[in-house]
């Protein structure tokens, strides 16, 4: 694992700091993150019914895909910050699901580093554009720009 300075980080705006590993999005993944969310939509869940639609098959839920961010980045080759006490989801500012996910399908996360400012002391914001791509297709499956607090 690499580390590097909040200074050196910041020198790195603009640049993508890190891919994630293939992880592979099966039908008992889609299917216990229906059961956690409450979202049962057939094109998730029954694969009978769901080779009836375009997608040919059940789909990932674009939660889901998102919610796989923070794996993503465990499983990535992207720097950590030296001195981290904690990290925190801040928000957003854009979320596109742009393609769906197949179930059987691998996917990955790219994380480009937008911006990283000090917001008092010991706190610092972190803007990242995370890019979901699916192995074997040109489209990815989302793009969003997601903001997170560090603190040192």
């Amino acid at each position: 694992m690499t580390t590097i300075s909040l200074s050196d980080l910041v020198a790195k705006t603009g640049e993508v700091i890190g891919t994630s590993e293939w992880i592979l999005v099966d039908q008992d993944m889609v299917n216990k993150f229906a059961d956690a969310t409450g979202d049962h939509q057939f094109i998730h869940v029954n694969p009978d019914m769901a080779k009836m639609t375009p997608f040919g098959g059940t789909i990932a839920h674009g939660f889901l895909t998102l919610s796989l961010m923070p794996v993503m980045m465990a499983k990535s080759d992207s720097p950590k910050v030296e001195g981290v006490k904690m990290g925190v989801n801040y928000g957003g500012n854009k979320t596109r699901f742009l393609a769906p996910v197949r179930v059987g399908k691998k996917v990955r996360g790219l994380f480009k580093l937008l911006e990283l400012i000090e917001k008092r002391p010991g706190q610092w914001q972190q803007t990242m554009e995370f890019t979901v791509e699916i192995e074997g297709e040109d489209k990815p499956a989302l793009m969003a720009e997601w903001i997170t607090q560090i603190f040192v």
